[in-house]
């Protein structure tokens, strides 16, 4: 689809959407969102409006908004094991057991701390809406090329949400003395297993994708509408 299509209809909701944006990531194709869900941050056009707005969108009556993706690598003695990307967030959290994970966070090559929590969330501005939001991260608005770093429930309550430039590379490497098992998950759809000693590289995706707003489309008024935020003025 992505090779034939010079634009790609996607009907459904948030979730929807990041799965077609993950499919579509390696083909220059724009993509526009109808919601049929609940919340829709990404899937902006109602349906009762769909008729009006792509009669619109057709009639080159739009907002074109560029989206970064992330890449995860695992690596474990020196091999990848396995890799993803994701449009919202990865996140490396605990897995079964009700213990904290332990690792250390390195980025760019320096040392920035050894945390115990139940994990951390990797997001882009896209997914600052999303999971990073609901552990107590900062609202990022999505043209700004950065990473946020959420800690899940830290054991040392100084762990603060950190905004990182988007060019950075982020690397976890799961502590051995501490939980041996964890998890890594991308857009909470796809899950990757590691293991104590195991590296995890998080790096921005060398591809982005574009999504298609109608012209009035506004990312504040989006925010007022979704998170209940006062009226208008």
């Amino acid at each position: 689809m992505g090779e034939q299509c010079d634009l790609v209809i996607v009907l459904g909701g948030d979730g929807t959407l990041l799965s077609a944006a993950r499919s579509l990531a390696k083909f220059d194709v724009p993509v526009v969102g109808v919601n049929l869900g609940t919340l829709g941050f990404l899937t902006d056009i109602p349906a009762p409006q769909v008729t009006e707005r792509l009669s619109e969108i057709l009639d080159g009556k739009y907002i074109a908004d560029e989206r970064m993706f992330l890449h995860v690598s695992i690596m474990r003695d020196g091999e990848e094991i396995n890799e993803s990307i994701a449009f919202n967030d990865v996140v490396v959290h605990k897995w079964e057991e009700a213990r904290m994970l332990e690792f250390e966070t390195v980025i760019d090559g320096l040392y920035v701390n050894r945390q115990r929590s139940d994990g951390l969330i990797i997001s882009t501005p896209t997914g600052s809406t999303a999971y990073a939001l609901s552990g107590g991260g900062p609202i990022v608005q999505p043209s700004l090329n950065a990473f946020v770093l959420v800690p899940i429930c830290p054991h040392t309550l100084s762990q603060r949400p950190l905004v990182i430039d988007g060019n950075s590379k982020v690397e976890l490497t799961i502590s051995t003395s501490g939980h041996a098992r964890a998890q890594v998950t991308c857009d909470g759809q796809i899950n990757l297993g590691v293991m104590a000693g195991d590296k995890i590289s998080i790096s921005r995706l060398d591809a982005s994708i574009t999504l298609i707003h109608p012209e009035d489309y506004n990312y504040y008024e989006i925010l007022r509408a979704k998170l209940h935020w006062g009226g208008h003025p």
